[in-house]
């Protein structure tokens, strides 16, 4: 099942400047180890030394955050957006 991950600016760099990618996948988590895999530097950028998302990382399903859904083992419909979006500091 495809489903678009929409990445943000910040990390792009780590994405080979990609702003979206398809990426098969039935839950959030199978979605990410799928981007993480075709740009491992985001691996780093994503989770944490304990393979755990990152705090500041903040993911949305059709818009919905995940984290008042089922968190990574949200499932993602074929054709469905996943989006990344980092918390950034400043004002």
């Amino acid at each position: 099942m495809a489903v678009l991950v929409k990445i943000p600016t910040q990390l792009r760099a780590a994405a080979g400047g990609e702003a979206e990618t398809s990426i098969d996948g039935t839950t959030v988590q199978e979605v990410l180890e799928g981007l993480v895999e075709r740009h491992d530097e985001l691996r780093e950028r994503l989770y944490d030394d304990a393979g755990s998302l990152r705090r500041f990382v903040n993911v949305y399903v059709a818009g919905e955050d995940i984290r008042f859904l089922e968190g990574l083992a949200t499932p993602v419909a074929d054709g469905a957006e996943l989006t990344i979006l980092p918390a950034v500091a400043g004002g």
